[in-house]
């Protein structure tokens, strides 16, 4: 095992039997995404022998796979691969080495726990020829593939990650934007495409290139935000090699400030420092080590030299940039940073005896001091996520009052949904906010004259990814409008999802700014509707209207927008015994329903979802009433924003029910297996047939769906949750219970019983 990448418990993988072997498994997985030659590499094989292998399964192509969109797609090709290679194969797939996979699963946006903390014991997959029952499954794979998507699948009509030159292209005759946008309230949001490598190292990963910068600013964004690491911005004193190349970072980022500044745009830097640093560099630095975590520690900020450190990084990069827009930060969870920002400071000799909010105060103090000391307009806005109830007006009593105090809005929001009575933790475009948390935060901050920020989720959320907004906006006009008659101008529109330049996204900025001329978020919506839609306005409205109320059924919980399969959807596999894994945070859903429903009885969180994906496909069934008076029409315009309105809205109906009917599938599973009477099993077997037929109804619709939008199944830090081979591979998981499975616990059953109807 190769020394610095990280094993956990090692289990056995999960069984594909839909596949001959994992050979073919590894082939079909990464046809769309990883060049034939470099699969070849890594399994010992030619390019020609795993282009003939694919196309024995049917599959045509391979599509043309560019540098960009390979460079771009790494977390779903680890992702896929997770469970069928070991390390050093994985890692000649890729083309790293070593410590750039080291480093991506740490600092990836938590992408070893995405993961779920561990890494399958996967033996070597070594290329082999088909013996002849190989090679009669192959065709029937073939032929599977064929009759559910055609003779085209595995080619791509349109390229995956197409949208990225789409939206980076300028618009033709587009207006300069007024600078006077950079004095109107924060609208503040994340690249829709950037990925979290070294992009101002990089000039071809462009997070903000001029015509998304164009396209933001056109639905009233006006300041985007980049994350940051210190010691790859400003010299870090202890080890220096960290900062290579920060100079050359700098001068990137400057030049990116002077861009958006054309657009009416600021750019701000996400801080969650200081870093932990590896266990051994506190060999040689020992008066500066905190809190241990594993293999790390916090860099004590109760040491004047990391408080300092602070102070200088931050005021070397203003000094630098001297119009960035500023600053925001988390101090009490991401990474482990200060002793008390993961809550336990029992392992520093000097921060256990120290108050926390003391500690995570003495942060923002730095990083003020910084700004400050560098004279310059930089913002700094103290965000209290992750911060205790109990410690959270100390630390804003001790936070300076020229910082901004962003809280999420939605937090602690009471609700009730089937009956479950339960609060909001973040991440909700079902739920509409403020709560009482945040509420009570900015209350303590506007009583030392800070200025707040509502962060929330405009365009979509962890409820569902996978689309580029959803079109619930009526909740977005309300949310907003809630928030400005609690006295907060600044919102902050997405976490690292939802920065598409959607029409969400322009309801939160003019609901806002139209409120103040006295207009309702009514007569906004109508505006809006109007310029988009143009005939079709009014039942654009409705449909938006009941896409909103619809989604007020969601059954909202932390753990199940982290856990549930709601990004994956229709893509997660089904098996026909329970895995023993656990779902992973918006990586791996597997079969942990315990996981996925968290505080809903399974019955009842079924039935939400239905009604979420009911209440969606009314809306659909209205808008297709709507294009239908419109096919043939000269307003060409009006027909694609409906075509593309009645896609998304289809996209969320088909997720939602989807994840209802695999609750449905576990639950009977479960049952078939604790049974013995026949009589009863084969009820369950009828009622597990009919879901699997379903699904794969539900499954060529969503690939449609996909081939047409490659927008779909999409999103910034996890690239794609899955891919039209993906949802192929799901018919070849339903087709292979059916036909293999389900008979088999018939005849297990001791009767023979009819086969079930088709269809939904």
């Amino acid at each position: 095992m190769l020394s610095n990448l990280p094993v956990g418990a090692a289990p056995d993988p999960v069984p594909l039997p839909h596949f001959p072997d994992r050979l073919h498994a590894f082939i079909f997985r990464n046809w769309q995404l990883v060049p034939a030659q470099r699969m070849a590499q890594t399994i010992g094989a030619t390019e020609e022998q795993v282009l003939q292998l694919g196309r024995a399964m049917g599959l045509a192509g391979p599509p043309p796979i560019t540098e960009d969109q390979f460079r771009r797609s790494y977390v779903t090709i680890i992702r896929r691969n997770w469970h069928l290679l070991p390390y050093h194969q994985l890692l000649t797939l890729l083309g790293w080495d070593e410590a750039h996979l080291a480093y991506t699963l740490r600092e990836d946006d938590f992408l070893f726990i995405k993961l779920g903390s561990l890494k399958p014991k996967c033996a070597p997959i070594v290329f082999s020829s088909s013996d002849a029952a190989t090679r009669r499954r192959e065709a029937q794979i073939a032929s599977i593939l064929h009759s559910a998507f055609g003779s085209s699948v595995g080619a791509l009509p349109k390229p995956l990650f197409g949208f990225v030159r789409e939206l980076a292209t300028p618009i033709p005759g587009a207006k300069p934007v007024n600078r006077t946008r950079l004095d109107q309230p924060l609208r503040l949001c994340y690249s829709y495409f950037a990925l979290y490598g070294d992009p101002l190292m990089e000039p071809g990963l462009d997070p903000y290139p001029d015509g998304y910068l164009q396209r933001l600013a056109q639905v009233g964004v006006n300041a985007v935000w980049l994350q940051a690491v210190l010691y790859k911005l400003a010299p870090f004193p202890w080890a220096p090699e960290l900062s290579k190349g920060y100079p050359q970072r700098l001068k990137a980022l400057a030049a990116l400030v002077r861009r958006a500044r054309r657009y009416g745009i600021r750019v701000f830097l996400y801080l969650n420092e200081p870093r932990a640093m590896p266990l051994p560099f506190f060999d040689t630095h020992p008066d500066l080590k905190g809190t241990v975590e594993g293999d790390h520690a916090a860099l004590c900020v109760d040491t004047p030299e990391v408080r300092t450190y602070l102070a200088e990084a931050v005021a070397s990069i203003c000094r630098a940039v001297p119009d960035l827009g500023g600053f925001f930060t988390i101090t009490a969870s991401e990474n482990l940073t200060n002793c008390w920002s993961h809550g336990d400071a029992s392992t520093c000799p000097r921060c256990r005896q120290r108050e926390p909010w003391e500690v995570i105060a003495s942060v923002n103090q730095a990083i003020y001091q910084g700004i400050r000391g560098a004279v310059t307009s930089a913002r700094l806005i103290a965000w209290d996520w992750g911060w205790p109830d109990a410690w959270a007006q100390a630390i804003i009593e001790r936070t300076p009052p020229e910082c901004s105090l962003m809280s999420v809005s939605e937090w602690s929001l009471p609700i009730e949904r089937g009956g479950v009575q339960s609060t909001v933790g973040e991440y909700s475009l079902s739920a509409i906010g403020p709560g009482p948390r945040a509420l009570r935060h900015w209350a303590w901050a506007r009583a030392r004259s800070m200025q707040c920020v509502a962060k929330i989720q405009a365009a979509n959320s962890w409820e569902i990814s996978c689309v580029p907004y959803i079109p619930v906006l009526n909740n977005v006009a309300e949310h907003v409008t809630r928030i400005h008659s609690a006295g907060v101008r600044d919102l902050m529109l997405g976490w690292t999802l939802g920065g598409y330049p959607s029409l969400n996204l322009q309801v939160a900025a003019q609901v806002e700014q139209n409120t103040e001329k006295a207009h309702s978020a009514a007569d906004t919506l109508a505006r809006i509707a109007h310029t988009n839609f143009g005939s079709a306005a009014e039942s654009v409205l409705e449909a938006w209207k009941l896409f909103s109320t619809a989604f007020q059924q969601f059954p909202f919980h932390i753990e199940v927008v982290y856990k549930a399969p709601l990004q994956v959807g229709a893509a997660n596999l089904l098996w026909e015994a329970q895995t023993g894994y656990h779902a992973t945070m918006s990586g791996f859903p597997y079969d942990d329903l315990a996981g996925w429903r968290a505080i809903y009885p399974p019955e009842i969180f079924a039935q939400q979802l239905t009604n979420v994906a009911s209440g969606f496909a009314n809306a659909v069934a209205h808008l297709e009433g709507a294009l239908s008076a419109h096919q043939g029409s000269a307003d060409k315009r009006t027909v694609e924003h409906l075509k593309e309105l009645i896609r998304i809205g289809k996209v969320c109906a088909i997720q939602m029910a989807s994840v209802a009917r695999q609750t449905r599938f576990i639950t009977l599973r479960d049952r078939l297996a604790r049974h013995d009477d026949s009589n009863e099993k084969g009820s369950l077997l009828r009622d597990l047939e009919q879901i699997l037929r379903q699904e794969i109804t539900a499954v060529v619709q969503l690939y449609q769906a996909q081939v047409e939008d490659p927008r779909i199944g999409f999103e910034a830090t996890n690239h794609y949750f899955f891919v039209p081979l993906d949802l192929a591979e799901k018919v070849l998981c339903c087709t292979d219970l059916l036909e293999r499975w389900v008979p088999a616990m018939r005849a297990h059953a001791g009767r023979s019983m009819p086969r079930a109807a088709g269809g939904e």
